[in-house]
């Protein structure tokens, strides 16, 4: 995020006694799981092993599951006693890191441990923000496969419409070795807040995506983009990459030609038509 500076801790780290904490999920990679992945990203995804799983689809695993009385106004539960409470009512998913041990393969019977190491807060262009990270393992029976960190961005309520959006200057435009286009409609973006369990009204909701976090419309999901950019890095890389180090540097929206492209030296982005880039990513093949 451009533009931003730490905020001053005062006496002590806020939320401090958060880090370190520690949830265990289990869950099933079932073939109903894999074969609807498929239904939604084909043709988007490099080739695996056979019996393998996509890559990108251990995000479908363990997903918070509430009831619908425990859901706040946007969607995700109100209290989410895995994550700490804070005060900011927005959240994002601004990025993250992949790293690949093993493959995924159906049948198996994944435990995802999730560690929160870090609470940082932040003030921005925007306001307030906070950034909660966590560190997710995903054990088979075979060992770690995947460690999978995760950077949540936590803003203040909407007043203006959020960085990143149409009028926001773009720098100058990226110019890729190689570009594919993606078409990114409602029922796209539906369908994969269903496989995830994701009830963020912004991916589904254009009234309330407009007019209440003040996006110019439905709001293409952070960990979308990257299962696009991290299975073309794996086309592209001839294997799948053994770190993937993504990041969210501006909101992609629904109607919007949506590219994934291929830079030079292992550079990876998706980009909108005048060129502004929504998520870029570093690769390391080995």
């Amino acid at each position: 995020m451009n533009g931003e500076t730490k905020a001053t801790d005062g006496v002590g780290k806020p939320f401090a006694e958060w880090i370190g904490r520690r949830t265990e999920q289990q869950d099933i990679v079932t073939p109903r799981l894999d074969s609807s992945y498929r239904a939604i990203f084909d043709p988007h995804l490099a080739a695996v092993d056979a019996g393998a799983a996509p890559l990108g689809l251990h995000w479908c695993l363990s997903p918070r599951i509430a009831g619908m009385a425990e859901l706040g106004p946007d969607g995700h539960p109100a209290k989410n006693r895995d994550l700490p409470p804070v005060p900011q009512p927005r959240r994002m998913w601004a990025g993250g890191a992949i790293e690949t041990f093993d493959s995924l393969r159906v049948g198996d019977h994944v435990r995802l441990v999730s560690t929160i190491t870090d609470v940082t807060f932040k003030q921005g262009r925007s306001g307030s923000l906070c950034f909660v990270t966590v560190s997710h393992d995903y054990l088979t029976e075979r060992g770690l496969a995947i460690r999978d960190r995760q950077d949540a961005v936590y803003r203040e309520a909407a007043k203006l419409p959020p960085a990143g959006s149409a009028g926001d200057k773009i720098g100058s435009p990226r110019v890729p070795r190689r570009s594919w286009p993606i078409e990114t409609s409602p029922t796209f973006l539906f369908r994969y807040s269903a496989i995830t369990f994701n009830g963020h009204r912004i991916h589904y909701d254009e009234p309330y995506a407009t007019g209440v976090e003040g996006y110019p419309g439905l709001v293409v999901h952070g960990p979308l983009q990257a299962t696009l950019l991290f299975n073309r890095a794996a086309i592209e890389g001839g294997r799948v990459p053994k770190r993937f180090d993504y990041r969210g540097l501006s909101p992609a929206i629904v109607g919007e030609p949506l590219a994934v492209c291929a830079g030079e030296e292992n550079l990876f982005w998706t980009q909108g038509p005048s060129g502004r880039v929504y998520m870029e990513a570093a690769v390391t093949y080995s």
